[in-house]
């Protein structure tokens, strides 16, 4: 197999010239459950062909090296990312402190040792509503409304594009408010601190443990750094449409709050969650600002779910499959494995919780 991974001085591309799906051969007989992450070579977009020349990658400042495949996995792996993320975007101003972030990541990881199959009592859910009022406007609406809607059903790719992150990183945060505001559903694999399934994938993939890191089976490109996989998804989908303002920038002043307000949540694997996963995926209806439907996406994080998330933010064409599941209102699960169609967060985390445990809680 002829694998190719290129660490470029803010974006890391990789391809391979094995046939589709060929990926997961490699993982049959491995602990790893088997994805639908082919391997296709790569379709130009505008975006791609600007890192091409002459059919071989390049940095766009002719700077590059091998992907190393140590893990950065540790304590300081959120405040690592902030500082290079806060490097490859300091143009934008706003320079978090280190020494700050030093003592924040030590301290979410403690307080994110509650058990999170419990109910969540006022603060818990008081928190998110916080959240999504840092947030605001960003991860609330689709900019699909500025589209020629007349015989448009659909903005997805023919293939889900597939993305690795764990709920409370902020700049995973960047590219699921992109996906809301693009109306682009995406295979979620959430990577908790402890994953037992989806770390050991990015690391095998693209190289290294960072987070996010997209796959996009539709043009056979992956890509680590929000800033770039934001820029490339608008490049490759947006239609014309562009990023809402401050979408970008904002992360590095008001992304970081939900990861503060929730304690933690949505950041570390529950010891009590099944290590084995469904056979088939789970599917959220959900929009990124939403309070309740973050609470959910932390449970899917705690338990290491990979699961469809349908982004259907307001003005989104999918709010009419919404409708037709009998629901108006996000968050909705619907879990292919029992059959269970399910709304109200407390109800869904009641079910994933008492479904998805290795002990009834």
């Amino acid at each position: 197999m002829s694998v190719i991974s290129l660490t470029c001085s803010q974006t890391t591309l990789c391809y391979s010239s094995k046939p589709p799906h060929s990926f997961l051969t490699d993982f049959e007989n491995s602990v790893i459950p088997r994805t639908s992450i082919p391997a296709f070579a790569l379709k130009l977009s505008a975006y791609s062909q600007r890192l091409l020349r002459n059919g071989n990658l390049v940095s766009r400042r002719n700077r590059f090296h091998a992907n190393s495949a140590d893990s950065d996995a540790d304590t300081n792996e959120l405040e690592t990312q902030l500082s290079r993320e806060n490097g490859a975007v300091s143009s934008n101003g706003g320079n978090p402190s280190t020494s700050f972030l030093s003592v924040l990541c030590p301290l979410l990881k403690l307080f994110s040792g509650g058990d999170p199959s419990q109910e969540r009592n006022f603060t818990l859910v008081a928190t998110s509503s916080l959240s999504t009022f840092a947030r605001f406007p960003w991860g609330s609406r689709s900019l699909s409304q500025n589209l020629d809607r007349q015989h448009l059903t659909t903005l997805d790719p023919p293939m889900h594009l597939q993305l690795f992150e764990f709920e409370a990183c902020p700049f995973c945060r960047r590219v699921r408010e992109a996906l809301t505001e693009l109306d682009l559903s995406a295979e979620v694999y959430p990577c908790p601190k402890g994953s037992v399934r989806h770390r050991e994938m990015v690391k095998r993939f693209g190289g290294k443990e960072q987070f996010p890191f997209l796959i996009d089976p539709n043009t056979g490109i992956s890509m680590y750094e929000s800033g770039e996989i934001v820029k490339y998804l608008f490049e490759q989908y947006g239609k014309g449409r562009k990023p809402t303002v401050g979408l970008l920038e904002s992360t590095l002043f008001t992304g970081w709050m939900p990861t503060i307000f929730r304690a933690g949540r949505g950041m570390t694997l529950w010891e009590k969650a099944k290590r084995d996963p469904p056979p088939k995926k789970l599917e959220l209806y959900s929009y990124e600002n939403n309070p309740y439907a973050r609470i959910v996406r932390e449970a899917l994080c705690e338990l290491e779910l990979p699961y469809i998330l349908q982004n259907v933010g307001e003005g989104s064409l999918r709010s009419k499959s919404l409708d037709a599941s009998g629901s108006k209102e996000v968050p909705y699960l619907i879990d292919p494995n029992t059959g269970t169609q399910v709304g109200d967060y407390k109800k869904i985390l009641s079910y994933l919780f008492q479904t998805y445990s290795a002990a009834i809680v």
